[in-house]
């Protein structure tokens, strides 16, 4: 009895050890079953990629202090003789991303606004001044130049592939005290807070953004950049610059590469305009069940109003993809240039037409 269990087991036990390893080798993700201990996936690569791209922005510009009210009150009695207002240098710091070979770097537009001198230290401990080239305050984005050599830009990702859930990274100079990396998830695509016509589609995510990330680069696993850390979104309901406690957003490499390349060819961003005023159309509409947005307003002599849109016509599609979010077809349009054409799906009672467009410069009104 004891030679047949014997007989029978082993072939068995083989078995089963030889399932395990094929499960372990072959079956099962990467990093299930590790013995206690061993080391969990790491970034160090994308780091490693991604570092040298991103440097720290130290301003500072001289601001002029508010005298006391009450030895303002005294001055104004003549009790105290006046007194020339205090003048100070006012610093300040945030982070960029090295875009180009020929040193242009992306930051925050509320890192350097107003200041006078503008001093950036790479990764390799390198220091320059930096020129503005330009900044673009409806999207809170700028420029600087550096005249240096072996720069190493950034390798850009397509924020179009973004998922939430996705690992993201964010690398930057928080408080001062060097370049230091978060990591998290993408939390969710598209969000915006502010005005309806000022352009936003942030990236919402968890990756902590402390006061100098400002301007700092957000990357993928791999260390391709997604997107501009911009501001801390807190509880307060506004853009919160001076605390990390809130919603980490960050503007899309897509649209900032957008504003950088306008900014470095013409000196400001030249954006599309059709001339409409939408809304959801919220299931009215010939076809309910199909997203549309309804025609308010028709600015005269506007592109739409040549095209032969009106009001109380439904937009379904532009250039044949359907159209639901008002915000979402305003960033499209405003990313086309003047004189490009476009195809305008619209429904006037029973009728769809297909409405030819010829795209003209926007001047930053509320409409499209």
């Amino acid at each position: 009895m004891r030679n047949l269990l014997a007989t029978l087991g082993w072939p068995a036990l083989a078995g089963i050890l030889a399932a395990l390893l094929i499960l372990d080798r072959w079956v099962l993700p990467n990093g299930v079953g590790n013995a206690p201990g061993q080391a969990a996936a790491s970034y160090h690569q994308a780091v490693r990629m991604a570092a040298p791209s991103v440097v720290n922005i130290y301003t500072a510009k001289v601001v002029t202090e508010r005298p006391n009210p009450l030895l303002r009150e005294l001055q104004r009695r003549r009790l105290v003789p006046p007194q020339q207002p205090r003048r100070r240098w006012s610093q300040s710091l945030g982070s960029g991303v090295i875009m180009t070979q020929e040193g242009h770097i992306l930051t925050s537009n509320h890192v350097i606004a107003g200041a006078e001198l503008i001093q950036v230290l790479l990764h390799d401990g390198r220091t320059t001044a930096a020129n503005l080239v330009g900044y673009d305050q409806a999207t809170d984005l700028a420029v600087l130049q550096i005249d240096l050599s072996d720069l190493r830009p950034i390798v850009r990702g397509d924020a179009n592939n973004l998922r939430v859930g996705d690992v993201v990274l964010a690398i930057g100079n928080p408080l001062g005290v060097g370049q230091s990396v978060t990591q998290g998830i993408v939390s969710a695509l598209g969000r915006y807070f502010y005005e309806p016509n000022v352009f936003e589609d942030f990236i919402q995510t968890d990756a902590i953004i402390h006061p100098g990330n400002s301007g700092g680069a957000l990357v993928d696993s791999s260390g391709s950049l997604l997107g501009i850390n911009s501001v801390t979104y807190s509880n307060s309901g506004q853009a919160n610059t001076s605390t990390s406690i809130g919603i980490g957003l960050a503007i899309p490499v897509n649209l900032a590469t957008f504003v950088m390349d306008d900014l470095i060819n013409y000196g400001e961003v030249i954006r599309g305009w059709l001339g409409v005023s939408v809304e959801p159309a919220g299931g009215q509409g010939p076809d309910s069940r199909r997203p549309a947005l309804r025609v308010d307003s028709v600015s005269a002599g506007s592109p739409a109003e040549k095209a032969g849109i009106t009001v109380g016509d439904y937009i379904t599609h532009i250039d044949d993809e359907p159209v639901a979010d008002g915000r979402i077809t305003m960033m499209k349009i405003a990313m086309l240039k003047p004189g490009d054409r476009i195809t305008v799906t619209v429904e006037r009672g029973q009728q769809s037409l297909d409405l030819q467009a010829i795209i003209s410069a926007l001047n930053l009104s509320p409409d499209y």
